[in-house]
């Protein structure tokens, strides 16, 4: 059976399965099967990886995002291509919850395309976020910034604006954290060890996803927390 046609040549030595000019079809469920296996084993292997070495710096973050909400602060997410879907999926995971749980104020800072390409077009990619952040930002906020690579310097540029003005910075990379690591202006760092992008950010999520869950509990503690809500929405 031809599995290779024009122009697939490319993709070829990423599922060689799919486009050997020869395949018989129970192999190629075998080898599906075993690919997928393998990249849920490394998946997993990865999320208890950043578990054992950052669960109690994620506990710690999410109690002082805690303390930021209880005083009334936000929480800014941002990211690059898929990184902004995820800080998009980050935002939404506060603001919007399923479930049943409290929401709580967070906006993904590439939500607004005529903010980003205006800043693009006028000023330059460098400062689509610090722009943001410097504008409307408060020092009870939190910033929160994601990147597969690390190196991303509108994220590092986001990051020392954020400090200036008195936020709490969460940074999320993958690799060895790359230039994020390297930063003064990072409250918190985590970093997923990888050199796939799809484990990186299937770890990150699973990274973001914590955070929430954990501030929630932390909330449940903070005294005064439900009170400040109440009269703010009052």
């Amino acid at each position: 059976m031809t599995r290779q046609a024009d122009g697939d040549e490319d993709f070829g030595f990423l599922y060689p399965f799919l486009y050997s000019e020869e395949s018989d079809v129970d192999a190629v469920l075998d080898e599906v099967r075993q690919s997928t296996v393998a990249k849920a084993r490394e998946i997993t292997s990865l999320r208890s990886t950043v578990l054992e070495r950052d669960g109690t710096r994620l506990l710690e973050c999410s109690h002082r995002m805690a303390e930021r909400f209880t005083a009334g602060g936000r929480l800014l997410a941002f990211g690059n291509g898929g990184s902004s879907t995820d800080s998009q999926d980050l935002a939404r995971a506060f603001l919007s919850p399923e479930g049943g749980q409290r929401p709580l104020p967070a906006f993904g800072l590439t939500n607004d395309v005529a903010v980003l390409t205006a800043l693009c077009n006028d000023i330059g990619f460098d400062v689509i976020f610090s722009r943001q952040i410097s504008a409307f930002a408060r020092d009870q906020d939190i910033a929160v910034g994601l990147s597969t690579s690390g190196n991303s310097a509108n994220l590092l540029r986001a990051f020392d604006t954020a400090t200036a003005r008195g936020l709490l910075t969460v940074g999320i990379a993958g690799y060895d954290g790359g230039k994020m690591a390297e930063l003064d202006t990072l409250d918190y760092l985590f970093v997923v060890p990888s050199s796939s992008v799809h484990r990186i950010q299937e770890a990150q999520t699973t990274i973001y996803h914590a955070l929430w869950e954990l501030t929630l509990e932390a909330l449940e503690r903070e005294p005064g927390y439900p009170a400040k809500r109440s009269e703010a929405g009052s």
